[in-house]
């Protein structure tokens, strides 16, 4: 039991390490010069380049996803979301990244069929990027900085946080790994935004 405490503290304590190596990389960039997530061009899974503002109008769920961690089930559980609300103008968005214990280690291609295959998943999937560090995305700059964020900023700590964007393109609410899709607290959040 002991060894299994040492453990999870030395986790925390490298998850925590990283946040504030995260924090102090963010500090010496240069400020972002988009003002929106609709300025932002990104790669889907397949290469393709698609323009965030597509999403104009829709609430989106942001989710950095993982195929080899604990909370890995939770693609079914973003699927059920995608598959009741999609109707409404809801989009799950999910990128993959390999930051944290290396838990994302596969090409593009086998993270698409590893997600379809698997979980079916059908909502938009993007190519893997950077969400924590020196190398973070300027995208997911934008969602954790209080500059662009001043509501719901907050570093990712780990695989499958959700960062809720309002129709107008506002993150209105962040979610941290723990916080299951079917979450009342989470479909509550939605289900206003989509009204």
């Amino acid at each position: 039991m002991q060894k299994l405490s040492l453990i999870t503290v030395l986790i925390m304590s490298l998850v925590s390490l990283s946040l504030f190596i995260g924090c102090e990389a963010n500090a010496s960039l240069p400020p972002l010069k988009e003002k929106s997530i609709y300025e932002f061009s990104m790669k889907s899974i397949d290469g393709a380049d698609v323009k965030m503002e597509e999403y104009k109008g829709k609430v989106l769920l942001i989710v950095n996803v993982a195929s080899q961690c604990g909370y890995t089930p939770q693609y079914e559980g973003l699927q059920k979301l995608y598959t009741q609300y999609k109707d409404q103008g809801f989009y799950v968005l999910g990128f993959p990244a390999n930051d944290f214990g290396a838990q994302e280690p596969g090409s593009d291609a086998e993270i698409k069929t590893f997600c379809s295959t698997k979980f079916n998943v059908t909502f938009p999937m993007f190519s893997k990027l950077t969400v924590v560090g020196a190398d973070k995305h300027p995208f997911y700059r934008f969602l954790t900085e209080k500059a662009t964020n001043p509501d719901s900023a907050k570093e990712v700590a780990w695989n499958f946080n959700k960062f809720l964007v309002d129709k107008n393109g506002k993150v209105v609410a962040s979610y941290d790994s723990g916080i299951t899709p079917d979450n009342p607290s989470l479909v509550g959040a939605i289900e206003t935004a989509l009204k």
